[in-house]
Protein backbone atom coordinates (compact mmCIF):
# COMPACT_ATOMS: atom_id res chain seq x y z
CA UNK A 1 0.00 0.00 0.00
CA UNK A 2 1.45 3.38 -1.03
CA UNK A 3 1.41 6.63 0.95
CA UNK A 4 -1.37 7.88 -1.29
CA UNK A 5 -3.50 4.82 -0.58
CA UNK A 6 -3.40 5.01 3.21
CA UNK A 7 -6.55 6.10 5.01
CA UNK A 8 -6.34 8.12 8.19
CA UNK A 9 -7.04 4.97 10.23
CA UNK A 10 -4.20 3.15 8.46
CA UNK A 11 -1.87 6.03 9.25
CA UNK A 12 -3.05 6.24 12.86
CA UNK A 13 -2.38 2.52 13.32
CA UNK A 14 1.16 2.98 12.02
CA UNK A 15 1.85 6.04 14.19
CA UNK A 16 0.73 4.53 17.49
CA UNK A 17 2.98 1.50 16.93
CA UNK A 18 6.06 3.77 17.00
CA UNK A 19 7.53 4.54 20.43
CA UNK A 20 7.77 8.31 20.77
CA UNK A 21 7.77 8.70 24.55
CA UNK A 22 9.24 12.05 25.54
CA UNK A 23 12.68 11.34 27.08
CA UNK A 24 12.37 14.44 29.23
CA UNK A 25 9.47 12.75 31.01
CA UNK A 26 10.88 9.21 30.97
CA UNK A 27 14.67 8.77 30.69
CA UNK A 28 14.01 5.53 28.80
CA UNK A 29 11.76 7.23 26.28
CA UNK A 30 12.60 6.77 22.61
CA UNK A 31 12.02 10.40 21.65
CA UNK A 32 10.82 11.54 18.27
CA UNK A 33 13.61 10.36 15.92
CA UNK A 34 11.86 7.22 14.63
CA UNK A 35 8.41 8.74 14.29
CA UNK A 36 9.78 11.89 12.63
CA UNK A 37 11.64 9.73 10.10
CA UNK A 38 8.43 7.82 9.40
CA UNK A 39 6.37 11.01 8.93
CA UNK A 40 9.03 12.56 6.71
CA UNK A 41 9.26 9.42 4.58
CA UNK A 42 5.49 9.17 4.29
CA UNK A 43 5.28 12.85 3.32
CA UNK A 44 7.86 12.55 0.57
CA UNK A 45 6.14 9.45 -0.80
CA UNK A 46 2.83 11.33 -0.79
CA UNK A 47 4.34 14.14 -2.84
CA UNK A 48 4.56 16.70 -0.04
CA UNK A 49 7.47 19.12 0.32
CA UNK A 50 9.20 17.90 3.46
CA UNK A 51 11.80 19.39 5.80
CA UNK A 52 13.24 17.85 8.97
CA UNK A 53 14.46 20.18 11.73
CA UNK A 54 16.73 18.97 14.53
CA UNK A 55 18.40 21.82 16.40
CA UNK A 56 18.31 19.66 19.55
CA UNK A 57 19.96 16.30 18.71
CA UNK A 58 17.52 13.43 18.86
CA UNK A 59 14.47 15.72 19.06
CA UNK A 60 13.44 16.30 15.42
CA UNK A 61 10.31 17.98 14.09
CA UNK A 62 8.96 17.80 10.55
CA UNK A 63 7.43 20.48 8.31
CA UNK A 64 5.34 19.20 5.37
CA UNK A 65 3.82 21.42 2.69
CA UNK A 66 1.16 20.76 0.07
CA UNK A 67 -0.61 22.93 -2.50
CA UNK A 68 0.45 25.08 -5.42
CA UNK A 69 1.26 28.15 -3.25
CA UNK A 70 0.41 30.45 -6.14
CA UNK A 71 -1.73 33.02 -4.39
CA UNK A 72 -4.28 31.38 -2.13
CA UNK A 73 -4.22 31.59 1.65
CA UNK A 74 -1.79 29.61 3.76
CA UNK A 75 -3.07 27.28 6.50
CA UNK A 76 -0.95 25.70 9.24
CA UNK A 77 -2.01 22.40 10.83
CA UNK A 78 -0.04 21.50 13.94
CA UNK A 79 0.27 18.32 15.99
CA UNK A 80 2.89 16.82 18.27
CA UNK A 81 4.88 13.64 17.77
CA UNK A 82 5.72 12.85 21.41
CA UNK A 83 3.69 11.04 24.05
CA UNK A 84 3.86 10.61 27.79
CA UNK A 85 5.28 7.38 29.24
CA UNK A 86 4.07 3.82 28.89
CA UNK A 87 4.29 2.74 32.54
CA UNK A 88 0.96 1.39 33.76
CA UNK A 89 -0.73 1.47 30.37
CA UNK A 90 -2.93 -1.45 29.43
CA UNK A 91 -2.38 -1.35 25.69
CA UNK A 92 0.96 0.41 25.24
CA UNK A 93 2.06 0.59 21.62
CA UNK A 94 -0.17 -2.23 20.34
CA UNK A 95 -3.42 -0.75 19.06
CA UNK A 96 -6.58 -2.55 20.15
CA UNK A 97 -9.91 -1.93 18.42
CA UNK A 98 -13.15 -2.37 20.34
CA UNK A 99 -16.13 -1.12 18.36
CA UNK A 100 -15.52 2.52 17.48
CA UNK A 101 -12.64 2.86 19.93
CA UNK A 102 -8.95 2.47 19.16
CA UNK A 103 -6.92 1.94 22.34
CA UNK A 104 -3.18 2.73 22.52
CA UNK A 105 -0.80 5.18 24.16
CA UNK A 106 -0.89 8.39 22.17
CA UNK A 107 -4.00 7.48 20.18
CA UNK A 108 -6.03 10.31 21.73
CA UNK A 109 -3.14 12.60 22.70
CA UNK A 110 -2.59 13.11 19.88
CA UNK A 111 -1.62 10.83 17.04
CA UNK A 112 -5.19 10.70 15.73
CA UNK A 113 -5.18 14.48 15.29
CA UNK A 114 -1.73 14.34 13.71
CA UNK A 115 -2.82 11.63 11.27
CA UNK A 116 -5.89 13.69 10.35
CA UNK A 117 -3.71 16.74 9.65
CA UNK A 118 -1.32 14.73 7.45
CA UNK A 119 -4.08 13.16 5.37
CA UNK A 120 -5.86 16.52 5.03
CA UNK A 121 -2.65 18.10 3.73
CA UNK A 122 -2.14 15.28 1.24
CA UNK A 123 -5.71 15.28 -0.04
CA UNK A 124 -6.00 19.08 -0.26
CA UNK A 125 -2.76 19.17 -2.22
CA UNK A 126 -4.05 16.51 -4.60
CA UNK A 127 -7.21 18.59 -5.06
CA UNK A 128 -5.03 21.34 -6.49
CA UNK A 129 -5.51 24.13 -3.96
CA UNK A 130 -3.97 27.42 -5.03
CA UNK A 131 -2.71 28.25 -1.56
CA UNK A 132 -0.65 26.10 0.76
CA UNK A 133 -1.30 23.74 3.66
CA UNK A 134 1.58 23.32 6.08
CA UNK A 135 1.74 20.56 8.68
CA UNK A 136 4.05 21.05 11.64
CA UNK A 137 4.67 17.68 13.31
CA UNK A 138 6.53 18.85 16.38
CA UNK A 139 8.64 17.37 19.14
CA UNK A 140 8.43 17.88 22.89
CA UNK A 141 4.95 19.36 23.34
CA UNK A 142 4.50 17.26 26.46
CA UNK A 143 7.34 19.03 28.28
CA UNK A 144 9.18 22.11 27.01
CA UNK A 145 7.74 22.69 23.50
CA UNK A 146 11.17 22.63 21.84
CA UNK A 147 9.59 21.59 18.54
CA UNK A 148 7.07 24.37 17.98
CA UNK A 149 9.60 26.99 19.02
CA UNK A 150 12.09 25.64 16.46
CA UNK A 151 9.41 25.42 13.76
CA UNK A 152 8.47 29.06 14.27
CA UNK A 153 12.04 30.09 13.45
CA UNK A 154 11.57 28.47 10.02
CA UNK A 155 8.15 29.95 9.24
CA UNK A 156 7.02 33.52 8.61
CA UNK A 157 4.02 33.99 10.93
CA UNK A 158 2.94 37.05 8.96
CA UNK A 159 2.55 34.84 5.90
CA UNK A 160 0.25 32.33 7.61
CA UNK A 161 -3.45 33.21 7.53
CA UNK A 162 -4.66 30.76 10.15
CA UNK A 163 -3.69 27.70 12.17
CA UNK A 164 -5.45 24.65 13.57
CA UNK A 165 -3.83 22.68 16.38
CA UNK A 166 -5.33 19.22 16.11
CA UNK A 167 -5.33 18.35 19.81
CA UNK A 168 -8.42 16.38 20.92
CA UNK A 169 -11.36 18.77 21.40
CA UNK A 170 -14.32 16.39 21.01
CA UNK A 171 -14.73 18.01 17.57
CA UNK A 172 -15.49 21.43 19.02
CA UNK A 173 -13.64 24.60 18.00
CA UNK A 174 -11.31 25.51 20.84
CA UNK A 175 -10.74 29.26 20.75
CA UNK A 176 -9.21 29.87 24.19
CA UNK A 177 -7.23 28.21 26.94
CA UNK A 178 -5.38 29.26 30.08
CA UNK A 179 -1.65 29.71 30.38
CA UNK A 180 0.47 28.82 33.37
CA UNK A 181 3.40 29.98 35.48
CA UNK A 182 5.54 27.73 37.69
CA UNK A 183 6.99 29.62 40.65
CA UNK A 184 9.56 28.17 43.05
CA UNK A 185 9.85 29.62 46.55
CA UNK A 186 12.88 28.80 48.70
CA UNK A 187 12.93 29.54 52.44
CA UNK A 188 16.28 29.31 54.21
CA UNK A 189 16.48 29.20 57.99
CA UNK A 190 18.86 27.89 60.62
CA UNK A 191 19.16 24.22 61.60
CA UNK A 192 19.24 23.26 65.27
CA UNK A 193 18.43 20.35 67.53
CA UNK A 194 14.71 20.08 68.27
CA UNK A 195 15.42 20.40 71.99
CA UNK A 196 17.00 23.84 71.46
CA UNK A 197 14.45 25.74 69.34
CA UNK A 198 15.90 29.13 70.31
CA UNK A 199 18.99 28.27 68.26
CA UNK A 200 17.05 27.49 65.10
CA UNK A 201 14.84 29.21 62.53
CA UNK A 202 12.21 26.80 61.17
CA UNK A 203 11.97 27.06 57.38
CA UNK A 204 9.02 24.68 57.11
CA UNK A 205 6.84 26.55 59.60
CA UNK A 206 7.65 29.78 57.76
CA UNK A 207 6.62 28.10 54.51
CA UNK A 208 3.27 27.28 56.07
CA UNK A 209 2.43 30.97 56.45
CA UNK A 210 3.27 31.57 52.79
CA UNK A 211 1.19 28.61 51.64
CA UNK A 212 -1.82 29.97 53.54
CA UNK A 213 -1.32 33.29 51.76
CA UNK A 214 -1.17 31.54 48.37
CA UNK A 215 -4.43 29.79 49.29
CA UNK A 216 -6.03 33.19 49.92
CA UNK A 217 -4.73 34.39 46.53
CA UNK A 218 -6.28 31.32 44.89
CA UNK A 219 -9.64 32.24 46.40
CA UNK A 220 -9.29 35.78 45.01
CA UNK A 221 -8.45 34.44 41.55
CA UNK A 222 -11.51 32.20 41.59
CA UNK A 223 -13.71 35.22 42.27
CA UNK A 224 -12.57 36.97 39.04
CA UNK A 225 -13.78 34.74 36.18
CA UNK A 226 -13.03 35.27 32.52
CA UNK A 227 -16.32 35.52 30.59
CA UNK A 228 -15.45 32.49 28.43
CA UNK A 229 -12.80 30.48 30.27
CA UNK A 230 -14.00 30.96 33.82
CA UNK A 231 -11.60 31.74 36.69
CA UNK A 232 -7.90 31.33 36.98
CA UNK A 233 -6.48 29.34 39.87
CA UNK A 234 -3.32 28.18 41.58
CA UNK A 235 -2.17 25.17 43.54
CA UNK A 236 0.91 24.11 45.48
CA UNK A 237 2.35 21.25 43.46
CA UNK A 238 5.67 20.29 45.07
CA UNK A 239 7.30 20.70 48.50
CA UNK A 240 10.52 19.45 50.07
CA UNK A 241 12.30 20.23 53.32
CA UNK A 242 13.87 18.94 56.47
CA UNK A 243 16.46 16.27 57.17
CA UNK A 244 15.13 14.25 60.12
CA UNK A 245 12.48 14.30 62.83
CA UNK A 246 14.62 15.90 65.55
CA UNK A 247 16.21 18.70 63.55
CA UNK A 248 14.70 22.13 63.01
CA UNK A 249 14.74 22.43 59.21
CA UNK A 250 16.97 25.06 57.65
CA UNK A 251 15.46 24.78 54.18
CA UNK A 252 12.06 24.37 52.54
CA UNK A 253 11.31 24.62 48.83
CA UNK A 254 7.85 24.60 47.34
CA UNK A 255 6.49 25.14 43.85
CA UNK A 256 3.22 26.81 42.93
CA UNK A 257 1.49 26.54 39.56
CA UNK A 258 -0.81 29.40 38.61
CA UNK A 259 -3.19 29.00 35.68
CA UNK A 260 -3.48 32.37 33.95
CA UNK A 261 -6.20 34.03 31.90
CA UNK A 262 -5.91 36.11 28.72
CA UNK A 263 -4.54 39.49 29.74
CA UNK A 264 -2.61 38.13 32.75
CA UNK A 265 1.06 38.56 31.91
CA UNK A 266 4.12 37.01 33.53
CA UNK A 267 4.92 40.44 34.96
CA UNK A 268 1.50 40.54 36.61
CA UNK A 269 1.98 37.10 38.16
CA UNK A 270 5.45 37.94 39.43
CA UNK A 271 4.20 41.20 40.93
CA UNK A 272 1.36 39.37 42.72
CA UNK A 273 3.86 36.87 44.12
CA UNK A 274 6.28 39.57 45.23
CA UNK A 275 3.49 41.43 47.01
CA UNK A 276 2.31 38.27 48.74
CA UNK A 277 5.81 37.40 49.96
CA UNK A 278 6.33 40.93 51.24
CA UNK A 279 3.13 40.71 53.29
CA UNK A 280 4.33 37.42 54.79
CA UNK A 281 7.88 38.53 55.51
CA UNK A 282 8.93 36.67 58.69
CA UNK A 283 9.82 38.61 61.81
CA UNK A 284 12.89 36.45 62.38
CA UNK A 285 15.71 38.06 60.37
CA UNK A 286 17.45 34.68 60.10
CA UNK A 287 14.77 33.48 57.69
CA UNK A 288 15.46 34.35 54.05
CA UNK A 289 12.95 34.07 51.16
CA UNK A 290 13.91 33.81 47.49
CA UNK A 291 11.63 33.25 44.51
CA UNK A 292 12.16 32.40 40.85
CA UNK A 293 10.01 31.63 37.82
CA UNK A 294 10.70 28.14 36.54
CA UNK A 295 8.50 28.18 33.43
CA UNK A 296 5.95 30.47 31.82
CA UNK A 297 3.50 29.63 29.07
CA UNK A 298 1.01 32.27 27.90
CA UNK A 299 -2.75 31.85 27.58
CA UNK A 300 -4.43 31.91 24.18
CA UNK A 301 -7.64 33.49 22.91
CA UNK A 302 -8.91 33.91 19.34
CA UNK A 303 -12.11 35.85 18.59
CA UNK A 304 -14.97 33.72 17.32
CA UNK A 305 -15.26 36.18 14.43
CA UNK A 306 -11.75 35.38 13.14
CA UNK A 307 -11.81 34.02 9.55
CA UNK A 308 -10.08 30.77 10.56
CA UNK A 309 -12.69 30.11 13.25
CA UNK A 310 -15.59 30.86 10.94
CA UNK A 311 -14.09 28.72 8.17
CA UNK A 312 -13.65 25.79 10.56
CA UNK A 313 -17.21 26.09 11.86
CA UNK A 314 -18.49 26.13 8.28
CA UNK A 315 -16.45 23.06 7.36
CA UNK A 316 -17.54 21.18 10.49
CA UNK A 317 -21.22 21.98 10.14
CA UNK A 318 -24.00 21.72 12.75
CA UNK A 319 -23.02 20.41 16.16
CA UNK A 320 -19.67 22.19 16.31
CA UNK A 321 -19.45 25.42 18.32
CA UNK A 322 -16.69 27.49 19.89
CA UNK A 323 -15.59 26.12 23.26
CA UNK A 324 -12.95 26.82 25.94
CA UNK A 325 -10.22 24.23 26.40
CA UNK A 326 -9.19 23.12 29.90
CA UNK A 327 -5.58 22.28 28.95
CA UNK A 328 -2.62 24.29 27.67
CA UNK A 329 -1.25 23.51 24.18
CA UNK A 330 1.30 24.69 21.62
CA UNK A 331 -1.48 26.86 20.20
CA UNK A 332 -0.31 29.54 22.66
CA UNK A 333 3.01 29.87 20.82
CA UNK A 334 1.25 30.24 17.46
CA UNK A 335 -1.19 32.81 18.82
CA UNK A 336 1.59 34.78 20.52
CA UNK A 337 3.44 34.82 17.18
CA UNK A 338 0.41 36.57 15.66
CA UNK A 339 -1.20 33.61 13.86
CA UNK A 340 -4.99 33.36 14.38
CA UNK A 341 -5.30 29.92 15.92
CA UNK A 342 -8.04 27.44 16.82
CA UNK A 343 -7.95 23.89 18.20
CA UNK A 344 -9.93 21.04 16.63
CA UNK A 345 -9.58 17.28 16.95
CA UNK A 346 -11.43 14.02 17.55
CA UNK A 347 -13.21 12.73 20.63
CA UNK A 348 -11.88 10.13 23.03
CA UNK A 349 -10.58 9.81 26.56
CA UNK A 350 -7.55 9.00 28.67
CA UNK A 351 -4.87 11.60 27.91
CA UNK A 352 -1.92 10.71 30.21
CA UNK A 353 -4.05 7.93 31.77
CA UNK A 354 -3.48 4.18 31.96
CA UNK A 355 -6.32 3.55 29.49
CA UNK A 356 -6.39 5.81 26.43
CA UNK A 357 -8.67 5.61 23.42
CA UNK A 358 -9.79 7.67 20.45
CA UNK A 359 -12.95 7.44 18.36
CA UNK A 360 -12.22 5.91 14.96
CA UNK A 361 -15.30 7.52 13.38
CA UNK A 362 -14.40 10.84 15.04
CA UNK A 363 -10.90 10.61 13.60
CA UNK A 364 -12.33 10.04 10.13
CA UNK A 365 -14.76 12.93 10.51
CA UNK A 366 -11.96 15.19 11.75
CA UNK A 367 -9.99 14.36 8.62
CA UNK A 368 -12.95 15.17 6.37
CA UNK A 369 -13.47 18.49 8.14
CA UNK A 370 -9.80 19.49 7.96
CA UNK A 371 -9.63 18.54 4.28
CA UNK A 372 -12.72 20.60 3.54
CA UNK A 373 -11.31 23.49 5.56
CA UNK A 374 -8.03 23.36 3.65
CA UNK A 375 -9.80 23.33 0.29
CA UNK A 376 -12.11 26.21 1.23
CA UNK A 377 -9.60 28.32 3.14
CA UNK A 378 -6.67 27.90 0.74
CA UNK A 379 -8.46 28.04 -2.60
Amino acid sequence: MTANDLTVLDLLDALVRIDSVNPGLDPGGAGEAQIAAFVAGWGRAAGLRTQVLEHTPGRPSVILRGGQNTGGRRLLLCGHLDTVGLAGTRDGLTPRVDGDRLYARGAYDMKAGLAAALIACRDAAHAGIGGEVIVAAVADEELASLGIQEVLTHLDPAGIDGAVVTEPTERQAGTAHRGFVWTEVTITGVAAHGSRPHLGADAILAAGHHLVAFDHLDQQLRSRPHPFLGPGNLHASLITGGTDESTIPDRCIFTVERRTLPGETLERVEADTAGLLEQCRPADPRLNITVRTLLHRPPMETPASAPIVQALLAAAGPGTTVAPMSYWADSAFLSTAGIPTVLYGPEGEGAHADVEWVSRSGTTTTTIVLTQLAQDFCS
